[in-house]
């Protein structure tokens, strides 16, 4: 008997801090949302990422969770 896994489904945190997506991104990766809003916090610093810009589009494109 076979079972079958639902495909991961990427969506906004409604434990969020801003707009969801670094809780969202690390609900989908099963990770500390603590290290992914460092790393984005850090990536906003950094000239050669627009990662604001990648932010607002990810805030966007991705649903929230219902």
């Amino acid at each position: 008997m076979e079972i079958m896994n639902e495909p991961k489904k990427l969506y906004r945190s409604r434990s969020r801090m801003i707009g969801g997506v670094c809780g969202g991104l690390a609900e989908y990766f099963n990770i500390d949302p603590t290290l992914v809003r460092v790393i984005a916090a850090l990536l906003f610093f950094t000239p050669f990422v627009p990662a604001i810009i990648c932010y607002l589009v990810a805030w966007i494109i991705i649903p929230e969770r219902a």
